[in-house]
């Protein structure tokens, strides 16, 4: 199972986190960081062998990516293709692994077929073979499959779910999971079975080939550490897709 993180975000975790996941998503600065972390958290992941992604959002550095916005498709296209353009001009001749959209893009796509459509353009057009990394049955992952790219369905090991299979938002409480034993149960929960409870209960289908952590979360370090510690413990071995 393929474990994700977000880096590059100045969260002052990535060193910490990083000998515990198999792949990043490093921020290309539209929301976070800059030229200099983002080729130091190149140079950090390249080192430790962890699969190298690509994080574009939203240019919107004042909410952290996360406030939704509006675009044409056509702009959208170009929003996503200059970051990754700009994103392969730093990696230097290291290896792009895949894409996965951040914060309100990303929530955005997975429920927009416009949106989504987009993206996976951006991404086949700069490289056909690159994995674009979704929310598990949303339309970003039918987009990218219509376009035959490769896709990676994304489940999170931090977040509660809606009984309908969505994220709970972030204004909701309880949206976030606090506690490391409640992560590593929905972690083996959706490895195992992909089957979890919902935030209010019912128990919903959710297909994972990558599992996310959340790098700016409190716990995001000791999380990373219980997940992987527990998925060895289960003869699950961590590896990148």
């Amino acid at each position: 199972m393929d474990i994700n993180c977000d880096f590059g975000e100045d969260c002052g975790n990535d060193a910490l986190i990083v000998p515990w996941i198999s792949s990043v998503n490093i921020s290309c600065g539209a929301h976070a960081g800059s030229e200099e972390s983002i080729l130091d958290t190149i140079a950090m992941c390249s080192k430790m062998g962890v699969a190298i992604g690509a994080h574009p959002s939203w240019a919107d550095r004042a909410d952290f990516g996360r406030k939704e916005m509006q675009l044409a498709p056509e702009e959208i296209y170009q929003l996503v293709w200059n970051q990754l353009q700009y994103f392969i001009h730093l990696l230097n001749g290291e290896k792009l692994h895949h894409v996965k959209p951040h914060g309100a893009l990303y929530n955005q796509s997975a429920k927009d077929p416009v949106i989504a459509k987009a993206i996976a353009t951006a991404v086949k057009d700069t490289d056909a073979s690159l994995i674009l990394y979704g929310l598990s049955g949303s339309c970003s992952i039918d987009a990218a499959k219509a376009m035959r790219l490769r896709v990676a369905q994304e489940a999170f090991a931090d977040r509660r779910y809606e009984a309908d299979g969505s994220l709970t938002p972030r204004n909701m409480s309880g949206a976030m999971i606090q506690d490391a034993d409640q992560a590593v149960a929905q972690t083996l929960a959706l490895v195992r079975d992909e089957k979890i409870p919902s935030r209010e209960g019912k128990i919903i289908s959710v297909h994972a080939d990558t599992i996310c952590i959340h790098g700016d979360g409190p716990h995001a370090v000791d999380f990373a550490k219980a997940i992987h510690r527990s998925l060895k413990v289960a003869s699950i071995h961590v590896q990148a897709i």
